[in-house]
C-alpha cells in the first residue's frame, strides 16, 4: 500500500509529463497502470487525494453475534461453526469471541505465545503424565490438540504420547526405565532444539535460508555458527551436530581473529569505484589499482568488489530515430563496418540520441574518432535540428583544418545528414560521407556502442527528477571531458584516450 505521499507524488508527475502513464511508471518505478489512473480521476475531482484507503466490514453486526451464539450453543466448536454457517475464518471467530465473550471462551492460538521452554515442560508432562492428556492440557492451559502437535514438532510421529506405568510391572524398574527415557526424551528435545538454533542463526549470520542442509555449509561457515552458540551450547555439541572437526574449528577460528588485510584496498577500490561513476568493471579497478601500486590479482579484486558490493550498472535500450525517408541520394558505406584506424582522424563516427528526463528532452551529437574513440567535438540541445549537427561538425572541422586531414565522417541516413547545411560543410572542407544501411544500426556499431556506454554509466545510474536542463547539459559536458581524459580503456592498454595519445606523442 502507498502511502498518502507517494499517491500524490504520483499524481502530479503524471500531470507534469503530459498525462503519459508509462513515462510516469519508469520514472518511479510504481504504481500499475490503473492504479495511476484511480489517483488521477481521484485528484481531477477534488484536487486532493485522501489520507488514507477505507474498506467496509466483510461481516455484519448480525453475522458476528449468530456466528458467536452457535459456537456457545452448540458445544464450542470452532469446526462445526464455520462448517454450518459456512463463515467465519478461525482466527476471526477467535476475535469475536475474546470480543463479545472473554470471560467464557478460552484464547485461542495462544499455544502460538507460549515459549519454548514452556512448550517443551509441556510435552514433558504430556509423555509422562499419570493422568489424561486432557487433565494436562488443562493444566497447561491450552487444547489437548495442541499438545500433540507439540510432541510431533519436537519428537516425531513415531515417539509415544505417553510412557506410563504397565500394569503389572515392578514400580522399581518401572521407576528406573521412566527416569531414562525422561532423560533420552530431554537429550532429544535438546538436540532438537541445537538444530533449530543453528537453522536460525545460519540464516542470520550466513543469509542461508531456514531449510539449508547443514553439510553444504563451507566450514568457515561452520565456524561463525559454533562461535555464535558457544554461550548456550557446548563446543562439543556443536561441532558433533555440524560435522566440523576439531582441528578446523580451530584454524579457522584464528584466521577469523585476524584483521582483514586488504582493509585500505577496499577503501581505495571504494572510491576508484564512485569516482568514475560507478561503471568500473573488475577488470579496469584491477589496472586502477596496478596504477596506484597496489598489486592483487583480479580474482581478489572480484571477490572484493562482491563483498563491497560494487556493482557496475546495467543498460537500458531506448532509441531514437531520425530518419525521414530517402530525400536525397546516399554514398556508400565506405567504413563496411571496419571501425579500426591507424591514425588520429582518419575515420569519424556521429549520430545523435535523445535523454528523456523530467525537465524534458535533451539531444546529444558527437563526433567519434575510430582511432581510440576520443569524442573529437559534441553539441548538447533540446531541439534535434539543422543547428545541432551543424554546429558539431564545425567544431570537428576547425581541428583537422591546420594539418589539411580529410577524414572519412560515418553516420545513418537520419535527415540532419542529407540537409543542405550539413552538404555544403561537407563539400567545403573536402571530407568524405559514408552512410549506413537502412535501419541497419550495426553499421554503426562504435558510436552506438559510446552512447550504450554513456547512458550505463553516467544516465540510467541516476535520478534525473529534480535536476533542470541546464544542470543535465552541464552533467553531459562533465561526463564527455571525464570519457575522454580519465575514463580508461582496456583496448587503450587500461589508459583514457587522452593519455593514450600523449604516450604516443599525438596531440589531443
Amino acid at each position: 500500500m502507498y502511502s498518502h505521499e507517494d499517491r500524490l507524488r504520483a499524481v502530479r508527475l503524471y500531470v507534469k509529463l503530459g498525462r503519459r502513464i508509462g513515462l510516469t511508471i519508469r520514472q518511479l518505478g510504481y504504481p500499475t497502470k490503473n492504479a495511476l489512473k484511480t489517483w488521477y480521476r481521484e485528484y481531477e475531482q477534488s484536487h486532493e487525494l485522501r489520507a488514507g484507503y477505507t474498506r467496509p466490514a466483510r461481516f455484519s453486526k448480525e453475522q458476528k453475534e449468530r456466528a458467536v451464539e452457535h459456537y456457545l450453543e452448540h458445544g464450542q466448536c470452532i469446526a462445526a461453526t464455520i462448517k454450518s454457517l459456512g463463515y467465519p475464518c478461525r482466527s476471526l471467530l477467535s476475535t469475536w469471541l475474546q470480543e463479545l465473550h472473554p470471560q467464557r471462551t478460552r484464547v485461542v492460538g495462544r499455544s502460538q505465545e507460549l515459549a519454548p521452554e514452556a512448550k517443551q515442560a509441556a510435552v514433558v508432562s504430556l509423555c509422562t503424565r499419570a493422568v489424561s492428556a486432557q487433565a494436562v492440557a488443562d493444566e497447561v492451559g491450552v487444547s489437548r490438540g495442541s499438545l500433540y502437535k507439540w510432541k510431533n514438532q519436537l519428537l516425531g510421529h513415531d515417539v509415544p504420547a505417553s510412557m506410563k506405568r504397565k500394569q503389572g510391572a515392578p514400580a522399581s524398574s518401572d521407576r528406573a526405565d521412566l527416569e531414562q527415557q525422561l532423560e533420552t526424551l530431554r537429550q532429544d528435545i535438546r538436540r532438537l532444539q541445537l538444530e533449530k538454533d543453528l537453522l536460525k542463526k545460519a540464516n542470520e549470520l550466513v543469509k542461508k535460508e531456514l531449510g539449508i542442509n547443514q553439510q553444504h555449509l563451507t566450514n568457515r561457515e561452520k565456524t561463525l555458527l559454533v562461535d555464535a552458540l558457544r554461550s548456550t551450547y557446548t563446543v562439543t555439541e556443536l561441532l558433533r551436530e555440524l560435522n566440523l572437526p576439531r582441528s578446523s574449528y580451530f584454524y579457522h577460528r584464528a584466521r577469523l581473529e585476524v584483521a582483514d588485510k586488504y582493509a585500505g584496498v577496499r577503501q581505495v577500490m571504494t572510491n576508484i569505484f564512485e569516482r568514475n561513476y560507478r561503471c568500473y568493471g573488475y577488470r579496469r579497478l584491477h589496472a586502477s589499482l596496478s596504477d596506484q601500486f597496489v598489486n592483487i590479482s583480479e580474482k581478489v579484486v572480484r571477490r572484493l568488489m562482491k563483498q563491497e558490493c560494487l556493482v557496475a550498472a546495467t543498460s537500458r535500450r531506448r532509441r531514437y530515430g531520425s530518419y525521414m525517408g530517402e530525400i536525397s541520394p546516399a554514398p556508400d558505406n565506405v567504413l563496411d563496418r571496419d571501425f579500426s584506424a591507424g591514425a588520429p582522424n582518419e575515420k569519424w563516427l556521429t549520430d545523435i540520441t535523445e535523454f528523456q528526463i523530467p525537465a524534458g528532452k535533451v539531444y546529444l551529437s558527437p563526433m567519434i574518432d575510430c582511432f581510440d574513440g576520443m569524442v573529437v567535438s559534441w553539441s548538447i540541445s533540446t531541439r534535434p535540428n539543422a543547428e545541432l549537427v551543424n554546429t558539431m561538425l564545425d567544431a570537428a572541422i576547425d581541428k583537422v583544418a591546420a594539418s589539411g586531414e580529410r577524414p572519412v565522417v560515418h553516420s545513418d541516413r537520419g535527415g540532419h545528414y542529407r540537409w543542405p547545411g550539413w552538404l555544403a560543410r561537407i563539400a567545403a572542407a573536402k571530407l568524405v560521407r559514408s552512410m549506413s544501411r537502412k535501419g541497419c544500426s550495426p553499421d554503426n556499431a562504435a558510436c552506438e556502442g559510446f552512447f550504450g556506454r554513456l547512458k550505463t554509466e553516467m544516465f540510467f545510474a541516476r535520478d534525473w527528477l529534480s535536476t533542470s536542463i541546464e544542470e543535465f547539459v552541464v552533467a553531459v559536458d562533465t561526463y564527455i571531458r571525464w570519457y575522454n581524459e580519465v575514463r580508461i580503456k582496456s583496448s587503450l592498454g587500461f589508459r583514457s584516450p587522452a593519455e593514450h595519445r600523449r604516450r604516443l606523442g599525438i596531440a589531443a
